[in-house]
Formats: structure tokens, sequence, C-alpha cells
């Protein structure tokens, strides 16, 4: 392994900023910065990954709790099913082989780009579920949905190891009438459970770096914090932008197109542009409401 303490700040803060605004993207480019820059071994970079989104994304579920963005009900009846489910699919892992984990990344990669691309028109195109803060009650359609998702998404989880807990977050903007701030919290809160299922199972093993785990989160927490918090006053349009720029980047990372490391560094430039753009966007809402107050305080001739 390599890498110094402040890198690991950095990628901690970075990583719980993107989780805390969208709910989705930690596990599909943490791990792969873990072991392409920082040199740890798949196992490794998996199990501190877990690890450490149990702790960081707990902090996160909590500040969403008290903005009032989970829907406890959802989360329940989805980690019934994933909690199990993804115990079973660490198991069946050593039993398959690497084979067949390839093949599973691979359709969950071009599951994730063509659900990106979707939900993409979906969120200027009306039409489906229409989303609503009104308040949401299961009905037995529900129940079975959720808990479906949850044992399919928990199972590619512990299979796969490989972040796919993004599609919890995309089957739920699509099945269910919530704002995509509650798809934050909602997914979030899930998340961290799941991820304390997971990372104490590659915990016992050994295969977690707690020197690396320790040193991301003063950047993560205060990340994820921040993130929420952004979350809840970005407008719901934007929000879903930017789940399908982290939905379709992520499968690209996991499908690998381009030789070399040229798709780790069109994901990174994907990253860097949005933030980019999302950093000009929050400047100029800022700017505006700056001349709104000033206006606002000017007497009247």
């Amino acid at each position: 392994m390599s890498g110094g303490t402040w890198q690991f700040v950095l990628l901690g803060l970075g990583v719980g900023t993107l989780v805390g605004m969208t709910g989705m993207g930690g596990g599909s480019l943490m791990t792969p910065l873990l072991i392409l820059v920082f040199g740890f071994d798949a196992g490794m970079a998996v199990g501190t990954d877990l690890m450490h989104g149990a702790i960081f994304k707990s902090f996160g579920a909590a500040r969403h709790h008290a903005l009032g963005t989970i829907h406890t009900r959802l989360v329940l009846w989805m980690i019934c099913g994933s909690a199990p489910m993804a115990l079973i699919g660490v198991w069946c892992s050593h039993r398959l082989g690497k084979g067949a984990a390839d093949l599973q990344t691979r359709i969950i990669a071009s599951a994730l780009i063509l659900g990106g691309i979707g939900f993409l028109v979906k969120t200027f195109v009306k039409g489906g579920v229409e989303a609503s803060d009104e308040l949401f009650l299961l009905r037995r359609r529900d129940h079975a949905i959720a808990f479906s998702l949850g044992a399919t998404g928990g199972f590619v989880v512990g299979l796969t190891s490989v972040g796919s807990g993004t599609f919890f977050g995309l089957v739920m903007l699509l099945a269910f009438p919530l704002t995509a701030r509650r798809i934050v919290g909602t997914d979030i809160f899930h998340a961290a459970a799941l991820c304390w299922v997971a990372g104490l199972g590659y915990a016992v093993s050994g295969n977690v770096d707690w020197h690396a785990l320790l040193w991301m989160l003063p950047g993560s927490i205060p990340g994820i914090l921040i993130g929420s918090q952004v979350s809840v006053g970005v407008p719901d349009r934007v929000l879903r932008v930017a789940f399908s720029v982290v939905l379709l980047l992520s499968g690209v990372k996991l499908l690998e197109p381009l030789p070399g490391d040229w798709t780790n560094i069109a994901v990174i430039t994907g990253l860097g542009l949005s933030a980019l753009i999302f950093i000009a966007w929050g400047s100029s809402r800022f700017l505006s409401r700056r001349r709104g107050v000033h206006t606002a305080e000017e007497p009247a001739p």
C-alpha cells in the first residue's frame, strides 16, 4: 500500500460530499481509487470501503433523519431483504469464482449506463411515477417491490463487491413517488445499515485497513454532513441530473470500456466537470440571492 494521510482525508471529503448530495457513487469510486492510487489489493480495498462507508454514512443517515428526509418504513422493508442476501452473496462469490462475478459486474455496469440515460430522459419528460412531498403510505405492492429490491441489490453487492448499491437509488426513483431529496436520505440510511452488515464481515476476516479508514473519516464525515445539507436546498431536477451523471460514470467505471487507465481518466474528468458546473451554478445562485438582499435593503426613493 502507498499514500500518505492527507490524501486519505481529501479522498474521504470528496466521496463523502458526493454521497451526501446524491446518496450514490461511494463504492463505485472509492474502491477503484484505493486500488489504483493507493496500491490496495482488491479484498482490502472492498473491506476498507465497506467499513468506512458504514461509519461515515451513519453520520449522514443521522443528519437526514434530523432533516426529515428518510422514509423509515421503506428502509425497513429493504433491509429485511438486503441484509441476509448480502451475506449469501459473499458466500456465493467464494463458491462461484472470479468468472461469474466478472459477468455479473458487466451486466450491472450495462444496466447502470442504460438506467442513467433513461433516467436523464425521464427527468425532462413527464410521465410515469411523479414525485411528491405528500405523505407516501406503502401499499402491499410497494412492500413487495421494496423487499425484492433489497434482496436483489443486497445479493449483488455481496456477490460482486462493486458498490452496486447504486441500484437502490435508481429503482426507488423509478418506482416510488418520492422527491429526490427523500430518495437521498432513504438511500443513505439503508446503505449505512447494509455496509455495517457486510463491513463487519470483512473486518472479522482481517480485510480492513484501519489506518486508511481512520484518516478518511475526518474528511468524509464533514463531507457527508455538508452534502446532506446542500441536497435539501438543491432543486429536485438538479438532483436528478446529478443522479444520472453518477449512474453513468459508475457504469462506465465498472464496464472499463477504454484500455489502460483511460477509463479512470474519463471518470475523474467527468466528475471534475460536473463539480465545476455545480460550483458555477451554486455561485450564481448565491450571488443572485445577495443581490436580492441588497436590493431589498435599499431605501425607497
